[in-house]
């Protein structure tokens, strides 16, 4: 069962009453229900993964239901649409906890989002389930915090070293790089990794700007950037930003050795069929790709499943990072099952020491909750067609050139040759 709700700011502020009426023309069960609470971006700018990831979440309750809940008693979802406003979040979380009374939360989606949560789930001491975050947990070094991005112990830099590791073997190896990333949390966060990979890398630094979050046009920065000729550039946005980006590159026919960066938005299939061709040669992180490295246990039923419900939930087509949402729900409801009651303490303890196994391959967290060696992919967008999202389900569109141990296929050089493929 799910409770769904809509707030406005002001309904943020008002009690608990609307909330008790629901639950109280909520079916009886046989036992009280496990109601685990969540803020997601149903509608904004991050509705396209926000829905996504919400159905991940549904098809691991409903699995766990049909098999008779978690410590024999149903689980029930009380979740409201944040609206891809970070302002809403912390009022949400408060009136899951005060008001709604659930027994566990998880986060919304997006480090943006994520971190206003953070107080008041430390205020109260819950054990929280993250879900792609990044750098969240450095500053405030939370205990019962667990992150189901595979950033790894260094989030900051990890969101960017496949990208470097990728561009310095090509041959002859970049000199200069650029930057630029929106100016938000996720923006700064994977920028401060960036510089210093670039400086590790012995990249010199050639541009390094933010751009705000909302720019309609893309095209000052692009012009600005190319004016400052580095070797490679390196972009650090989400969906709007990302976007903009692209066509920008394409429509004024930059061609640097090697673009790309931490882009959310184009991992995500309406944005792949609208971009299209575009995107061949385009390097960006990613966390799965039908690539038959990648194939792990359970993950293609998940994926079916999923796909099976899209066009009911009117949502991404094909999925491919909902399996995560479905991965983390797992992680909790193991650790639940283990532990034997819903202790916060023992909880965030069993996750702490427990090495996991889930959809998404085997999960160990470090001490302060990303996980104990990083998995952070860098695809590069090959041989695209024409706009059909079918031939994003083949092998060798998205090709993993990092890590190596899940490689697939190897980096095409320069920009232009990656284009014409």
């Amino acid at each position: 069962m799910t409770l769904r709700h809509t707030l406005s700011r002001r309904q943020l502020l008002k009690s608990a009453t609307a909330a008790g009426l629901a639950l109280a023309a909520s079916p009886a069960f046989a036992a009280e229900p496990i109601r685990i609470g969540f803020a997601m971006s149903l509608t904004g700018p991050n509705a396209g993964a926000g829905k996504m990831f919400l159905v991940g979440r549904e098809i691991w309750r409903d699995e766990v239901n049909a098999k008779g809940g978690l410590l024999g008693r149903p689980v029930e979802f009380v979740y409201y649409d944040d609206q891809s406003n970070p302002s809403l979040v912390p009022g949400i979380y408060s009136k899951l906890l005060d008001a709604d009374k659930v027994d566990l939360v998880v986060s919304p989606f997006a480090t943006n989002q994520i971190a206003p949560a953070m107080p008041v789930i430390m205020q109260k001491k819950m054990t929280f389930m993250a879900l792609f975050g990044t750098g969240v947990n450095d500053d405030f070094k939370y205990d019962r915090y667990f992150q189901i991005l595979p950033n790894g112990p260094d989030g900051n830099r990890s969101f960017s070293t496949g990208f470097f590791e990728a561009a310095m073997n090509m041959d002859p190896k970049p000199r200069t790089v650029a930057l630029a990333g929106e100016d938000s949390e996720f923006g700064h966060n994977i920028l401060l990794g960036a510089r210093a990979n670039a400086e590790k890398a012995g990249l010199k630094i050639v541009y390094d700007r933010g751009f705000p979050p909302n720019a309609a046009d893309h095209t000052p920065i692009v012009r600005a950037i190319q004016a400052s000729e580095p070797d490679i550039v390196f972009i650090a946005s989400y969906a709007t930003g990302s976007v903009g980006m692209v066509r920008v590159v394409n429509e004024l026919g930059y061609k640097p050795r090697m673009f790309g960066g931490a882009m959310i938005g184009l991992q995500f299939t309406p944005i792949k069929a609208q971009l299209g061709p575009l995107l061949n040669g385009v390097v960006i992180n990613e966390n799965y790709v039908p690539e038959k490295t990648m194939n792990f246990p359970g993950v293609e039923d998940v994926l079916r499943r999923y796909q099976q419900r899209a066009p009911s939930a009117g949502t991404d087509p094909l999925g491919f990072w909902s399996p995560f949402s479905y991965a983390e729900m797992q992680i909790l409801g193991q650790a639940v099952a283990a532990v034997g009651d819903l202790d916060q303490g023992k909880l965030a303890a069993y996750l702490h020491q427990t090495p996991f196994k889930t959809v998404i391959g085997d999960v160990k967290f470090g001490p302060l909750g990303e996980w104990e060696k990083s998995r952070i992919l860098y695809v590069q967008y090959q041989n695209i067609q024409g706009n059909d999202i079918n031939q994003f389900r083949q092998p060798g569109k998205a090709v993993i050139l990092y890590p190596p141990d899940l490689r697939s296929g190897a980096l095409i050089y320069p920009l232009a040759k990656a284009q014409t493929h």
